[in-house]
């Protein structure tokens, strides 16, 4: 599908701040023109004004020019004008240079003057005194020019910036939105049909966004469709073990392939269960669930490997959390749970201890899973709860790195928080978060 012919972004802005600027021009000087226009025709509209023209001019003519001159300035002062009676020799009707000059040093070298044509070849040329009180003085047209050029580039300005903002901040959105897993919005077809570079930009932005898409849906069907293919076989394969074992065959060898066959079936039943948790979402079967009793059995299923380990696990309840409940599937939160808990095992040093806590704070209960292990890198961190990661370097390199993976997504599914840092007494936190069902007391 063709785009059309692309109209840069750098070419809108530039001509509409000229227009903008041209347009300023334009109607300031219009608004200026035609203000100036109705006053001078005001002017010449004033009652009296002819009479007082003929009169100075028999002034003139009987007691001389300068007895003419002051009777005009004496009038002048009372009406607010400028007065001054010329002789019509040119015929194009343009003002002596003299007049010129004096309006010029009043501020009204703009200023169209009232002319008023007197018999004999005379004329009355008048026009407002400065600051005069009945008509308006010079710099109200240059304030009406500066305020419609503020508003004109004003408008122009808004104009441009919306242009601009508007489709980024709504692609910005749009990408907070997808970072935060819903994979089904995209920028609007309206910015990306713009014929600019925000349109190319959007375009760009939503095909990229498809292909991660894609990408994403294709791994997790993979790791969906191997997990699957793979229990099978391997529930197979652990039934002739076990019969190859009554077989007399050598019982350490069966004990090790059993062993990893174990550990391929668990890494299979993780894989599974990030799969439908993923899928899931937020759609499933919530009920009252205490975390007090999940807890117990967590660390009562932990118990004989943390014997094992020669790891202590010391449960620490806050007295008002012993009642309080979230809403959610216990199935679930015994996972996310057990998860962290052997993540913690796995990496407690043996003769050290793994300190549990359940809290509660302003309408949430917290779980503190303390171990006393060496603790990880602040670069790791963040990447500590994506699925198949493994900070190795730091914490042995135990596990599949899909623990606390599937810790994070339950803990999301049921509105909470999860994070992880290192302690200041050393070893790695994890926090949990959950919205209380029913008070704490």
């Amino acid at each position: 599908m063709t785009r059309g012919l692309r109209f840069p972004l750098f070419w809108r802005i530039f001509i509409s701040i000229w227009l903008a600027m041209a347009l300023t021009m334009i109607v300031g000087n219009l608004v200026t023109y035609t203000l100036k226009d109705r006053e001078r025709q005001a002017i010449e509209r004033q009652a009296g004004l002819q009479e007082l023209a003929v009169e100075a001019l028999a002034v003139r003519e009987t007691r001389g020019r300068g007895d003419a001159w002051r009777f005009l300035k004496e009038q002048g002062s009372k009406l607010d004008l400028h007065l001054f009676l010329i002789e019509a020799d040119n015929d194009d009707g343009s003002l002596p240079e003299s007049i010129r000059e004096r309006m010029e040093s009043v501020g009204w070298y703009q200023q169209r003057p009232a002319v008023i044509e007197v018999a004999e070849g005379y004329r009355l040329v008048a026009w407002p005194r400065l600051n005069g009180e009945a008509w308006l003085s010079p710099r109200v047209f240059q304030w009406l020019e500066l305020a419609l050029a503020f508003v004109i580039i004003t408008l122009a300005c808004v104009w441009v910036a919306r242009l601009v903002s508007r489709p980024l901040k709504h692609m910005e959105s749009t990408a907070r939105a997808i970072a935060g897993g819903d994979n089904s919005l995209r920028v609007s077809d309206g910015i990306a049909s713009r014929r600019d570079e925000v349109g190319a930009l959007a375009t760009a932005f939503n095909a990229m966004t498809e292909q991660l898409c894609n990408l994403l849906d294709r791994q997790t069907h993979l790791l969906r469709d191997i997990s699957h293919d793979l229990r099978t076989p391997l529930t197979r394969q652990r039934i002739a073990i076990e019969l190859a074992s009554e077989g007399g065959v050598d019982g350490d060898l069966m004990a090790s392939i059993l062993r990893q066959n174990e550990r391929l079936e668990a890494m299979t039943s993780q894989i599974l269960t990030l799969y439908r948790v993923s899928e899931q979402g937020g759609d499933i079967e919530r009920e009252g669930v205490q975390p007090v009793k999940v807890i117990n059995d967590v660390l009562k299923d932990a118990a004989d490997y943390a014997e094992h380990r020669g790891v202590d696990c010391l449960l620490t309840i806050s007295p008002d959390c012993r009642r309080a409940s979230v809403l959610g599937d216990q199935g679930l939160l015994q996972r996310a749970f057990d998860n962290i808990l052997q993540n913690a095992l796995d990496h407690t040093p043996p003769g050290k201890k793994v300190h549990v806590a359940l809290r509660s704070e302003p309408q949430q209960l917290v779980l503190e899973i303390r171990d006393e292990g060496p603790g990880v890198p602040d670069e790791v961190l963040p990447h500590l709860f994506e699925p198949f990661y493994r900070a190795d370097k730091s914490r042995g390199g135990k596990g599949w790195g899909l623990g606390l993976a599937i810790a994070r997504d339950i803990v999301a599914i049921h509105d909470g928080q999860i994070e992880a840092f290192n302690a200041d007494q050393g070893g790695l936190v994890v926090l949990l978060r959950l919205p209380i069902f029913t008070g704490a007391n």
